[in-house]
């Protein structure tokens, strides 16, 4: 890629002109250079370490499109309506707008008056969109939480690898990955898959003088105390209690109100009204308190936040980093404390089993998709279903398929259009010439029509037509933009091409077996850093600095360093099962339920964890169903194998 001719000189001009800084934070100039000499670049930046600047500030600069992408809707919103506030032309598409602001964005990207546009990685699954996106001039894609792409990263999601491809597809020269928690392999990976040069990748370090890191060592039972004791000998302020399960989210804001204090309970189970008002609440209060799950917090600008409390262990050091980031964003003092109980550590651990499929599962999907010829599609909702494995792992496994050159993707796709009409087709119609008037006359005729919502089989249209599918679905997503149809997908499937059969499918299923097995363990060993984390005696600020690849001395103000000792977390309380769980799964076997034929369903069943064939069967409500949550997973899969 040319150099662009915009220079650095012009780009303080406007770090000061429009953002109103007089000079950039650590590491940004070192991105935006690198940025405007045409290159690729890894952004390693604390959390509220200025990340967001980095594309931001190009994008005035730069003739065409930048294109955001971030899981988190909560910083997309955050964001836009500082941009906004400054007058800059930018943009968000995601499920939260309705259908008058979506064709609003639409209209304003063909027009070229969109200069930022945020979306989602799933937004990358919509066919319409992704045909949209072939029409626009992308001068920067930058990508947020770039960390997810690493399957070794704290929070792997298969639709990122995704977007690394894409990025080549469209020839798209330029790329940002952003990230606010990478191990070094990780930013290794993260920098291959975007060919980023190691030049190119800006790490600033982690370290936050302002965060005071302090760990508790205590039972499950003491935890409640000690968050009073503290909320009663510290000055008020906005404080996130960060816990692992819904249920103790309710229960924790429950006691605090008891207690006096101004709490509303966060997680994902609450409606998105719900969530969205205490997260206003939240945003506007000096002294609130949140009892969330992970799910808070994430791309919210709170720069007040004076305590997080860990009141239940975090699953691994990336997500503990992460979350205590939240703090203390002004620079102002900010405690950050962990209650370490290792009664958490079974409900972690669970977790990671719940997620591994059967060596049964993996065989049978396997042999599936390849067996389905050299081109076909598939949902991965229907194998979900089908084999019993969780959505998210069946993509992963897809994903693994596609690294080991089993399979290539050829792009998602929809197989229903459902549409209605706006206005009449003899209004339509006269606008266009003869021939691409003629041609949409035979595809409304492929439609099936309903009193409203008319239905459309885009792949029997397109034999019927003997016309592409693309230029089907890019003329009704035009008619949509013109404000002539509301257009509705339905019927997400997934392309895919077999590049080649293995030879040995045995050897295959049980290569992907192994690798989820290493993924379980990878997780387990994550908990147990927090552990070790937990109950060192050194400085707390270092060991986790040494994580993430930095090495510096002892920070002088963390618990430790102050003079607290660690000290051996007591022993978990949790029981192994009994005679009377014996009585209880030879009932089970009895039952004979279709989705508790395996050993390890059985196990996960009994240690609370569902599954899409316990779901689908209602088996949650069953009185056995998570009858032995506090038991660890591996001393149940046991007991049930050998009952």
């Amino acid at each position: 890629m040319q150099t662009n001719p915009v220079s650095l000189p012009q780009a303080k001009e406007s770090l000061q002109k429009v953002f109103g800084f007089d000079e950039f934070l650590a590491g940004q100039q070192a991105v935006v250079e690198r940025l405007l000499a045409g290159r690729s670049a890894l952004a390693i930046f604390p959390t509220g370490g200025g990340k967001s600047l980095c594309y931001q500030l190009p994008s005035l600069l730069f003739e065409g499109l930048t294109l955001v992408i971030s899981p988190l809707i909560a910083l997309m919103k955050d964001q836009l309506d500082f941009l906004q506030s400054r007058g800059l032309p930018a943009a968000r598409l995601d499920s939260s707008l309705d259908r008058e602001r979506t064709l609003s964005v639409y209209e304003n990207l063909a027009a070229g008056r969109i200069r930022l546009l945020y979306i989602s990685p799933e937004r990358l699954n919509n066919e319409r969109f992704l045909q949209s996106l072939r029409r626009w001039k992308i001068a920067l894609l930058a990508v947020d939480e770039a960390h997810c792409i690493s399957q070794w990263g704290h929070n792997f999601r298969p639709d990122y690898l995704k977007i690394a491809r894409l990025a080549k597809d469209l020839g798209i020269g330029r790329v940002l990955a952003l990230t606010a928690t990478a191990t070094p392999p990780v930013a290794r990976d993260v920098a291959a898959a975007f060919g980023i040069a190691p030049d190119d990748v800006v790490n600033t370090g982690f370290y936050r003088p302002n965060l005071k890191l302090a760990v508790t060592a205590c039972s499950s039972q003491q935890r409640d105390a000690l968050l009073l004791a503290r909320l009663k000998a510290r000055a008020p302020g906005p404080a996130i209690v960060y816990v692992t399960l819904q249920k103790t989210s309710e229960e924790l804001a429950e006691l605090l109100r008891a207690e006096g204090y101004p709490a509303r309970a966060y997680h994902a189970g609450m409606e998105a009204a719900d969530r969205e008002a205490v997260q206003n609440a939240f945003m506007a209060s000096d002294r609130m308190i949140v009892p969330a799950t992970i799910a808070f917090g994430m791309g919210i600008d709170k720069r007040d936040i004076r305590y997080v409390y860990h009141y239940n262990l975090p699953k691994s050091l990336e997500s503990y980093s992460q979350e205590v980031g939240r703090a203390g964003r002004d620079g102002a003092e900010s405690i950050c404390e962990m209650f370490a109980s290792a009664d958490d550590v079974v409900v972690l651990e669970n977790f990671s089993y719940g997620d591994t499929p059967t060596a049964e599962a993996v065989d049978g999907l396997v042999r599936d998709v390849l067996g389905r010829g050299d081109q076909f599609d598939l949902s991965a909702y229907d194998l979900s279903s089908q084999y019993d494995v969780r959505p998210l792992v069946v993509k992963t496994l897809l994903t693994y398929l596609e690294l080991d050159g089993a399979i290539r993707a050829t792009g998602p796709f929809y197989a229903q259009l459902r549409f209605q009409p706006q206005r009449k087709p003899e209004e339509i119609f006269p606008r266009f010439d003869q021939p691409r008037a003629e041609f949409l006359r035979k595809v409304f005729g492929q439609a099936r029509k309903g009193r409203i919502w008319h239905t459309l089989d885009v792949d029997q249209a397109s034999a019927a037509l003997r016309e592409p599918r693309e230029r089907i679905v890019a003329a009704m997503n035009y008619l949509e933009e013109q404000g002539d149809l509301i257009v509705e997908a339905a019927g997400l499937r997934e392309g895919y091409k077999r590049v080649g059969m293995p030879p040995d499918l045995g050897a295959v299923t049980r290569s992907l077996a192994e690798r989820f097995e290493r993924r379980e363990q990878h997780d387990i060993d994550q908990t147990h850093r927090v552990l070790e984390y937990a109950e060192g005696n050194g400085c707390l600020t270092r060991h986790l600095l040494a994580y993430f690849g930095e090495q510096r001395g002892d920070c002088g103000h963390c618990a430790r360093c102050l003079g607290a000792p660690g000290k051996p977390l007591p022993p978990p309380t949790h029981r192994l099962p009994d005679q009377s769980d014996a009585q209880v799964l030879d009932a089970l076997r009895r039952e004979r339920h279709a989705a508790l034929q395996t050993p390890r369903q059985m196990a996960r069943f009994l240690c609370g964890l569902s599954s899409p064939a316990t779901t689908r069967a209602k088996l949650r409500a069953h009185a056995a169903f998570g009858r032995l949550e506090s038991t660890p997973f591996h001393a149940v899969l046991k007991f049930v194998e050998n009952s």
